[in-house]
């Protein structure tokens, strides 16, 4: 049994790693690469993908699934498996991004391809393909999130895909994995742990209520899948203790996942779950508005306070948000809330870094809003939950994360005595 990785490898974009085993080419994920290496999607996939047999997908995600439609054009025609969710999920995060690309990697016809070509596999169940055995166990990193496990020629392999914030109330904790010959794992966060989530939240309404009762507006970029969900819950959960005002909901690709989460109620952690048979959905809070086109969101864009406005990108790289901190940004009863990663060298850092003014679409605009980072909402495990993770495995491999990053967890996992190495591009590693 063998796993070579053929993405991210000391990066944390496009996912994607070849199991050799029994005789068979499996592929674990299929991820696109994004922000400063994207180019490289369009670079050989450094196999062929002719002689994969199976693809196994752990969540849906754009750099965990965006390169499976061009897999396809270049000649893939297994099975696809997933769970149910992350099927469904997929099919939005796929069409959104044929939209948005701006040298297409695949087209429409390619996406049907792969849908051809799915099948669900749910949580517990095995796949056999010949000798090898897989199976998808909970990650808890968005609904229908997965880690696989492998087992073949008398050996058990594990692939963590993205594993969940274990604080959160929305999905279920990951589950442990077994005991393996070899796991390769992500190490998003493996230089730290993420603040308290109870903490973070509490900071968060605090600054919702101030910011609402003195008729401001509060802008918060988010990412469309999963973290737009968790703020609304959030909203839900918590409107009592808030001012009463208009939640706008500015994303068309947020809006299509809030649409499908109902059908997704087994996906879900125990208290989500409690609220769907109660006949709530917790996803929609009061004062929910949705803008339903881009001239609505520019008019919701000139309204005056109070207002909460969740609008994509979450990383500032585009959307509709960026017309929201174009009239906003000036006027100091504002507040921008940042729920998600900010890249180094993008809008969003530079705007925490408080210069007097920022360029946002070719407008100049003084900086006076309040400006917040809260980072315990982050989906991912933090370090102490990666370390929980991986007790008493005896050899690791890291990926998903940059070099920094997993060389400080890779660190503490051997000062703990296991065996910990750092995925290359293309280098095998026997299992």
């Amino acid at each position: 049994m063998r796993i070579v990785p053929f993405g991210a490898a000391r990066e944390v974009t496009g996912s994607c790693h070849l199991l050799l085993a029994e005789g068979k080419r499996v592929l674990l994920d299929c991820g696109m690469f994004q922000g400063k290496d994207e180019e490289k999607n369009h670079a050989p996939f450094g196999f062929d993908p002719r002689e994969v047999e199976a693809v196994l997908l752990t969540h849906a995600h754009l750099d965990h699934v965006g390169r499976l439609p061009r897999l396809f054009r270049e000649g893939f025609r297994g099975p696809v498996y997933a769970t149910k969710a992350t099927l469904l999920l997929m099919r939005i995060v796929l069409e959104d991004a044929l939209k948005v690309m701006e040298k297409p990697l695949f087209d429409e016809e390619d996406v049907e391809e792969v849908f051809r070509h799915a099948r669900p596999l749910e949580y517990g169940e095995w796949l056999r393909l010949g000798g090898l055995t897989l199976s998808f166990s909970q990650a808890g990193h968005l609904p229908g999130s997965a880690f696989v496990v492998a087992q073949g020629e008398g050996k058990t392999f594990v692939y963590s895909g993205d594993l969940g914030n274990r604080e959160k109330v929305v999905l279920p904790d990951p589950s442990l994995p077994p005991m393996a010959d070899l796991v390769l794992c992500e190490g998003t966060y493996g230089d730290r742990p993420h603040r308290s989530f109870a903490a973070t939240v509490e900071e968060f309404l605090e600054i919702l209520g101030r910011v609402l009762s003195r008729g401001g507006k509060v802008y918060i970029p988010s990412f469309a899948v999963e973290r737009a969900q968790e703020i609304l819950f959030l909203l839900y959960e918590n409107g009592h203790r808030l001012p009463k005002a208009p939640i706008l909901l500015d994303s068309p690709m947020a809006e299509r996942v809030l649409e499908l989460y109902p059908r997704l109620v087994r996906y879900f952690g125990e208290e989500v779950q409690g609220y769907f048979l109660k006949g709530k959905n917790p996803f929609r809070p009061r004062g929910l508005v949705v803008a339903e086109n881009a001239e609505a969101s520019k008019a919701w864009a000139q309204e005056p306070g109070p207002m909460v406005v969740i609008a994509g990108s979450g990383m500032l790289s585009g959307g509709r948000i960026l017309h929201h901190l174009k009239h906003g940004l000036s006027d100091s009863k504002n507040a921008l809330v940042f729920v998600g990663y900010q890249p180094r060298g993008g809008l969003g850092a530079e705007i925490i870094a408080r210069p007097e003014r920022v360029r946002i679409l070719g407008q100049e605009v003084p900086l006076r809003a309040e400006v917040h980072t809260l980072g315990g909402f982050s989906g991912h495990a933090g370090q102490d939950e990666l370390l929980d993770w991986l007790a008493g495995q005896p050899r690791v491999v890291l990926v998903h994360g940059e070099e920094e990053k997993l060389l400080a967890l890779g660190k503490l996992l051997a000062l703990r005595g296991q065996e910990v190495s750092l995925g290359s591009f293309g280098e095998g590693v026997e299992v």
